[in-house]
């Protein structure tokens, strides 16, 4: 089996209620994690690369770390550019092989959002790979994304039909509360999302794959674990996980996670420095790192996505 892209799992998970997981990848640890509970699961895969992780693991090792998960597993999988900022990167990993590239054009107006992805789409599509676009703006910090709470604004529904018709983009990121990185919702406060605007957007867009970023949970074990072992992260509240669900049985077919990843990884690896202060082996400590993974994304597959099965 080949690389494949998300439109045949789009339709299967817009139709059948559940979410294709969208998990971002850094290195071989974390893709062995992501894509053994997968396998084990019976589950359709996105691995996504950010532009920071592409610089740091290079275009080249990465593709042939996927290419050996897809031959390891025998599971359908895509490979998605999660935020190109610019033409020339999504062009890269097109000509790369990606089969998924994301042009995040919201940090412009909406015209130059409109041309700039309707270029990225048609070079895409006139070399087989879909492409995911964004409309609103989420706040929060993860990798080259840097949007303040001021500047963060939900999707406006009655501009989806217009953006989707003239850009002719396969998947449209909206923003309806969700946050990038770790801290999304100060303690004692709760958090929502606007589903208001995911049913309005569902109603004018019926069938139209919807996608959410910034949808880490921030497991509390993990900030716990990583501050009882010299950490210092402050408390926060990540998007409740019964959210995310109720998300995945509408119109949102693409639910990306990061953050979780990140902590699940980082709290094993400073647990077990705490507990072996002497060892150095890194396939000592990248173990249990690879295991903690792979038991966060079964969770995230059997009890948030509900993509279970579906292969």
């Amino acid at each position: 089996m080949s690389l494949v892209t998300t439109k045949e799992m789009f339709e299967k998970a817009y139709a059948g209620g559940y979410a294709i997981g969208a998990f971002n990848v850094n290195n071989m640890e974390i893709i062995q994690g992501i894509t053994e509970a997968a396998q084990e699961l019976n589950a359709p895969l996105i691995l996504q690369v950010s532009s920071g992780a592409r610089k740091y693991a290079k275009h080249t090792y990465l593709m042939k770390l996927v290419e050996a998960a897809v031959i390891d597993t025998g599971l359908p999988i895509a490979l998605h550019l999660d935020h190109g900022d610019s033409f020339e990167l999504c062009k890269s990993c097109v000509d790369g092989g990606f089969t998924s590239v994301m042009i995040d054009g919201s940090h412009f107006t909406y015209e130059e959002n409109i041309a700039l992805t309707k270029k990225v789409v048609e070079y895409a599509h006139a070399r087989g790979v879909v492409v995911e676009a964004e409309l609103g703006r989420l706040a929060g910090i993860e990798d080259a994304v840097n949007v303040s709470a001021e500047d963060a604004s939900y999707t406006k529904p009655d501009q989806v039909i217009d953006f989707v018709s003239r850009t002719n983009c396969d998947s449209l990121a909206i923003a309806i509360g969700t946050s990038h990185g770790a801290y999304k919702f100060k303690p004692g406060t709760k958090p929502q999302l606007r589903f208001d605007i995911l049913a309005e957007v569902e109603r004018r867009l019926p069938g139209f794959p919807i996608v959410l970023h910034g949808a880490s949970s921030v497991i509390p074990e993990f900030v716990q674990m990583i501050n009882q072992y010299g950490g210092n992260m402050p408390d926060a509240i990540g998007v409740p996980e019964e959210m995310l669900r109720q998300a995945a049985r509408s119109s949102v077919c693409k639910i990306n996670i990061d953050s979780d990843l990140r902590l699940a990884m980082t709290a094993t690896i400073r647990k077990y420095f705490a507990e072996n202060p002497g060892h150095f082996d890194p396939r000592q400590y990248l173990s249990p790192a690879r295991a903690a993974i792979k038991a966060m994304v079964a969770h995230k597959i059997k009890n948030v996505l509900g993509c279970d099965g579906k292969v």
